[in-house]
């Protein structure tokens, strides 16, 4: 399994973890929220430092709020990922506007992660700078509060719904070496659709593509150690949790883990050389 980005390819031996960095002062983790450019930069680089292998930043909370103008977003993200560009790692943009995934690209980013499904402009972009493309499933604009819905099979849903996307990037000239999935753990779903396709992420690997999972410190975890979505702990209390499905995510066969926390990041190494090592032991 491969990944190309705009001026490398990854490949997943290992499974990589991407630190999380957040231009904003409301992301749902609070201490992960890095409010200006130059905090987001010092915060970035001391993840590359830590040992994280990518890094993903938005400066777009993925919560439910009122939309954030292009030019507002930029203002954030551009300086964000010119000053980390150079930090030896790749770099994504997470955004769901075409203006403003096309600056993060010509700032330094090599991927974007785009929470909205993807459209036919977004499409076009990734075609035209070779970019890598994370494509998560959503079945609404993102930042709006919706009611969950059934599904079924969700994870046939998942498979049907991904490969109806990935049909019309490839029309529109993505190739499909560009584009990893990722299944949109907490974004309409409900904690028990979450648990099912954790369980089954193997068989979304049917659809031939790196497989990007963003668990870190979700609700859903939050709803499982308290007992109840209503009462879920607030994310600062879900560390441990996440280390827990991290583990057995890459168990399942996730190939780019994002993620807060450097306990994720061992866990992340742990499994991974338990999953996929390939060296012979006497």
């Amino acid at each position: 399994m491969k990944w190309r980005l705009s001026d490398r390819v990854l490949s997943f031996d290992q499974p990589i973890a991407a630190g999380i960095v957040n231009v904003t002062t409301d992301s749902m983790f609070e201490g992960a929220r890095s409010g200006t450019a130059e905090q987001a930069v010092r915060d970035g680089l001391a993840l590359v430092e830590a040992g994280f292998e990518m890094l993903d930043v938005g400066a777009v909370a993925a919560r439910n709020g009122p939309p954030v103008p292009p030019d507002v977003e930029a203002v954030a993200l551009v300086p964000t990922i010119e000053g980390l560009a150079g930090g030896g790692v790749p770099i994504s943009a997470d955004t769901f506007s075409v203006a403003v995934a096309r600056q993060a690209l010509e700032a330094g980013a090599v991927a974007i992660n785009d929470i909205s499904g993807g459209g036919e402009e977004m499409f076009e972009l990734v075609a035209e700078t070779g970019c890598g493309y994370v494509l998560m499933h959503i079945e609404g604009p993102p930042r709006v509060d919706r009611s969950h819905r059934e599904y079924g099979d969700v994870v046939e849903h998942l498979k049907s719904w991904l490969g109806g996307r990935i049909e019309l990037a490839r029309k529109l000239g993505v190739a499909k070496e560009q584009i990893a999935i990722d299944p949109g753990l907490d974004f309409d779903l409900t904690t028990e659709q979450n648990l099912e396709i954790l369980r089954r992420l193997p068989e979304l690997r049917a659809l031939g593509l790196p497989l990007y999972v963003s668990l870190s410190r979700k609700d859903f975890i939050g709803a499982l150690l308290a007992g109840s979505w209503e009462e879920r702990l607030p994310a600062k209390q879900r560390e441990w949790g996440t280390v827990a499905a991290i583990a057995l995510a890459v168990r399942g066969g996730a190939d780019v883990l994002r993620i807060h926390d450097r306990s994720s990041l061992q866990a992340v190494r742990v499994a991974g050389r338990i999953v996929r090592s390939t060296r012979s032991h006497a």
